[in-house]
């Protein structure tokens, strides 16, 4: 009964959990609600724990039996491939048995069966088989044998071939409706990925005279293929793959930017690919050298001439002579490596050989200077501005962020000198100076963040500046002579380091909160670091006092609260008594202490033994107030005037209100002459001391210091008032 009680709570708490409007908090407020205590609170946490495991115990048997399913299929499908790739080699065996049968020999068999078609109808049987096999011989090449140019069909036959491609491969109809274009060769290939070798696809290449066609296999509609790529010939490098097994019969195609590795169904059929690919380049760039010179070579009159001549209406005036024509200047461009420019520059930029890239430009840029512009040579200029573009392309890639940057500036300099030579002077400078800010940051954020501050900022300034400086010099030495522009562009670079600078900076010295004497010594490290970018020239110090000067006037305004609030603390508790230091060890540390603040002469204030004829209360502020001068010293510049002078006076507002108040309010004679001596000590030590300090840090005297030191009373308080007005 127990056990039925159980199961039945057990499955409510389970359609209650897998409802669509369960609410967890609303659960658990009603759950808590209900409870009667601790207990009950358990036995229901065990109870959604048990559910819990329950859950997933089911979810795993639910994925090991789709596991097992997934196996049993994938194990189903490679069965099925492999019959279908058998059935598939069959069919292209039997293909290639046909289609290989001699053409001499179809001749004769038709010129048989024609005889004998009047003999009988068996006859006539036999010469219409042989008719439809000798349609088929020509109509499409075998794989990995078709015949090669100059011993295949007639224009006819290799129309007939283009025409049965157009209709074997789908989306290519528009890119090889191109006059005199035929096919050469193709066949089957498997296309592997060119950095970790694995099978992508199968592929069929068809090679024209012109281009090279890539095709991908259709499974679901056999002998069919839909188009991949085109590549022209003149812009395809083949490069032979040395066997590595089981990686064997491969070959690479080379088209800027990417590459393609393909593999031949044995050693003989690559070889083929290879030989025919090099036999039909070098054919089309021979067919292109001859158009260039018979085009040069042509006269230019030839036209008017022959129209002349065959006006037969047109009288000849022999009294007015023919006005001479200007013919047009000849280029020629028949040279051995202004023909192999094109191949050359792709070898080049495949090879990374970019120097070798730029020297060929300008060759033929210097060849062509002073030269007309006939077609020939606008279509030469042509194909050269498409290898530019590319070369540029590779040029923008080697100076990208995303590209490593190890190596420093100096890596940069090939990459950066060629496209200066190409003309990319601005391009140059600004990719230059992305990829400098791409390694500044990088190298920011590599920096262990160390417990101590000031170890973290010196290790951050001299990466930093070290980078900062580096880049300077490398961009002197790359953009020498070159566009002033350049300059203001790395003016303005220099400023936004400056800025990634100062954010991490602040992160660790002023978002945490360290003391202001760790911060003086912080800014201080930073300043110096950057004077030494002033040994060429760049002076990026005010940069830095204006990206700072927020947070430092933060850290003043804050470490000047912490001083008036601990000023104020400790006049509340005055009891105007003069010091016992007990030992004379602490009384030499307390004169060590004042001498360092700039006291000199304050043995006249010391009494007998270890006594002080000061309050404990002037001390203390005399102390922190010169400290918090020193510190703020250090952390000066002109932007920051009017905040330390404010400080300062506020500070010590504070503590000669406290000691006007206290010379009113105090009845008792002796009292009175103690807190005058502490007044005086005020106002004829201390002040003096802070205004001096105050005019060697800055430069110049403070006028507000001196209205402080030269009034007798600062605060007049109303004489009927026994409360202080800090």
């Amino acid at each position: 009964m127990a056990m039925a009680m159980s199961d039945s709570g057990a499955s409510r708490l389970r359609r209650q959990l897998e409802s669509g409007s369960f609410e967890a908090r609303l659960y658990v407020k009603q759950l808590s609600q209900q409870s009667d205590g601790d207990r009950d609170l358990q036995e229901h946490r065990q109870r959604i724990q048990a559910l819990a495991e329950e859950t997933a115990q089911n979810l795993k048997r639910n994925v090991y039996q789709n596991y097992r399913q997934f196996i049993e299929t994938a194990r189903e499908i490679s069965y099925l491939e492999s019959e279908m790739y058998q059935l598939s080699h069959l069919l292209t065996e039997q293909k290639s048995s046909l289609e290989t049968i001699p053409l001499t020999l179809l001749p004769a068999a038709a010129a048989a069966g024609a005889a004998a078609a009047s003999g009988g109808e068996e006859g006539g049987g036999v010469t219409g088989g042989r008719d439809h096999l000798r349609g088929q011989a020509g109509l499409f090449p075998a794989p990995g044998g078709a015949p090669r140019d100059g011993a295949g069909p007639g224009e006819e036959g290799k129309q007939r071939t283009l025409t049965t491609l157009l209709e074997k491969v789908e989306g290519c109809r528009h890119l090889l409706e191109t006059p005199g274009q035929y096919l050469v060769y193709n066949g089957d290939l498997v296309e592997y990925e060119a950095d970790h070798m694995a099978q992508l696809q199968r592929v069929h290449g068809f090679l024209m005279n012109d281009c090279l066609l890539v095709a991908t296999w259709l499974p679901q509609r056999r002998g069919m293929y839909r188009y991949n790529a085109l590549y022209p010939l003149d812009g395809l490098a083949v490069v032979n793959v040395k066997d590595n097994p089981p990686m064997k019969d491969m070959f690479k195609l080379l088209m800027f930017p990417e590459s393609r590795i393909f593999q031949a169904e044995n050693a003989k059929i690559k070889r083929e690919w290879l030989e025919v690919l090099e036999e039909t380049k070098r054919a089309l760039s021979e067919k292109k050298r001859r158009e260039q010179e018979e085009a040069a070579a042509a006269p230019r009159g030839l036209p008017q001439v022959a129209a002349k001549a065959s006006n037969p209406f047109e009288e000849e005036e022999e009294d007015e002579p023919a006005a001479p024509e200007v013919e047009e200047e000849k280029v020629d461009l028949s040279m051995e490596w202004i023909q192999e420019l094109p191949e050359d520059l792709d070898v080049c930029i495949a090879q990374r050989d970019f120097e070798g890239a730029v020297d060929l430009l300008d060759k033929l840029n210097h060849y062509l200077e002073d030269k007309p512009s006939p077609p020939p040579v606008k279509e030469l200029r042509a194909k050269v501005d498409e290898r530019v573009r590319q070369l540029t392309e590779v040029l923008v890639f080697e100076l990208s962020p995303g590209r490593s940057l190890r190596g420093g500036p100096k890596a940069t300099r090939r990459a950066v000198s060629q496209l200066i030579r190409l003309g990319q002077c601005t391009k140059a400078c600004e990719l230059f100076l992305r990829n400098r800010a791409a390694a500044v940051h990088t190298a920011i954020r590599q920096l262990r963040i160390e417990g101590a501050t000031l170890l973290y900022i010196h290790k951050l300034c001299h990466v930093f500046f070290t980078s900062l400086l580096e880049t300077a010099r490398e961009f002197e030495t790359d953009f020498a002579g070159t566009d002033s522009g350049c300059y203001s562009a790395f003016v303005v670079w220099a400023r936004s380091a400056m800025g990634m600078f100062v954010d991490a900076f602040s992160k660790q010295v002023f978002d945490s909160k360290e003391t202001l004497s760790t911060a003086a010594e912080c800014v201080k490290v930073a300043k110096e670091h950057c004077q030494q970018l002033g040994d060429i020239g760049l002076d990026l110090t005010f940069i830095i006092h204006a990206l700072l000067v927020k947070d430092i006037q933060g850290a003043l305004h804050s470490y000047k609260e912490i001083i008036i609030e601990a000023t104020k603390h400790r006049n509340s508790e005055e009891m105007w008594r003069r010091m016992n230091l007990m030992t004379p060890e602490a009384l030499g540390k307390l004169k060590e202490e004042m001498k360092s603040c700039g006291v000199s002469h304050f043995e006249q204030y010391t009494g007998d033994d270890c006594w002080v004829n000061l309050s404990y209360t002037v001390v203390a502020f005399t102390k922190q107030t010169m400290g918090f001068l020193e510190e703020a010293l250090k952390l000066y510049f002109p932007e920051l005037h009017m905040v330390l002078l404010e400080s300062l006076v506020e500070i010590i507002l504070v503590a000669v209100q406290h000691v006007d108040y206290s010379l009113r309010c105090e009845q008792d004679p002796e009292k009175k002459a103690f807190i005058r001596q502490n007044a005086s000590f005020l106002y004829e030590t201390v002040l003096p001391v802070v205004e001096k300090r105050f005019e060697e840090g800055v430069g110049k005297p403070a006028k507000q210091l001196q209205d402080l030191r030269n009034a007798s009373r600062l605060i007049r308080v109303n004489p009927e008032s026994t409360t202080s007005v800090v």
